[in-house]
């Protein structure tokens, strides 16, 4: 099943989108809503409200206010050797805030403050059970689904320190979407990921490399607090970032930047 928090002239809605159409789920103005029930399954199955069809309305972040925005850093092998880095024994954790996510198609502005605008193409893990001191095995069950993130990244701002956190939650910089999809129709073991910047490719990595899995990511995080239905956690990027080039690339004005991953669709982002 595919779910999206799509845009009405009412506000948002959740809906189930089948194959071109989008179908409004009463009662729910946006996917996270809609996970804070445990049926949300069937309530999604059976949803008959409006009908749309998916180019004629524009969506929002799949979770738009997610309780917590958590971030892998450095979790596939290739990208942590092109940083120059060790396998590292634990998870590389950082946080956002919802303030940093925005729509899978809405433009993201450069900033004046910092020109190494750069891109990180991302899987993100949906919560869909409230998750606690879950084990990696229990942690599949507690997973709504994925959907697909571009982690852009104001590297100058990042590396002042060596907290990565004020390089990476500028307003409105958090391209998520377009879809969720329910792990039944989602295989992590032959998907790949790939960004192009204005139409070149510059990331193309099998999901498959992850250093710590989707359920492990859950489990380990569960282990310090509670995860809540609609919560994010962003995985990793590969390798091909702009900052690890020679010369290092970076994102401009008038430039689209769109990250895509088989089986969920693509996030397609100018930057104005």
């Amino acid at each position: 099943m595919k779910l999206a928090t799509m845009r009405t002239s009412r506000g948002t809605s959740a809906a189930r989108l089948d194959g071109e159409v989008l179908t409004e789920i009463p009662g729910h103005c946006d996917i996270g809503s809609l996970l804070a029930h445990d049926d949300w399954q069937q309530i999604a199955r059976e949803a008959a409200g409006s009908r749309h069809r998916i180019g004629d309305v524009g969506l929002q972040a799949v979770v738009p206010n997610p309780s917590k925005v958590l971030c892998a850093g450095l979790n596939y092998t290739g990208h942590i050797q092109e940083m120059g880095r060790e396998l590292p024994e634990y998870p590389t954790l950082f946080a956002k805030f919802a303030d940093t996510l925005t729509g899978p198609a809405d433009a993201v502005a450069a900033v004046a403050e910092d020109p190494e605008m750069d891109w990180e193409g991302e899987l993100a893990v949906v919560v869909g059970r409230t998750a606690y001191k879950v084990s990696e095995e229990e942690a599949q069950e507690h997973i709504a689904g994925f959907t697909v993130a571009n982690d852009i990244s104001m590297r100058g701002w990042q590396y002042r320190s060596t907290q990565w956190l004020q390089g990476k939650i500028w307003a409105r910089s958090t391209p998520v979407g377009p879809v969720l999809v329910t792990p039944d129709e989602f295989d992590a073991a032959t998907a790949v990921l790939r960004t192009t910047l204005n139409g070149t490719p510059v990331q193309e990595h099998r999901i498959a490399d992850l250093l710590f899995t989707p359920a492990h990511l859950v489990a380990y995080v569960s282990t310090m607090l509670p995860l809540h239905p609609g919560d994010l956690i962003l995985t990793g990027t590969p390798g091909g970032v702009g900052r690890a080039r020679t010369p290092r690339w970076y994102m401009k004005p008038g430039d689209l930047v769109e990250v895509t991953i088989d089986g969920i669709g693509t996030v397609s982002t100018p930057i104005t």
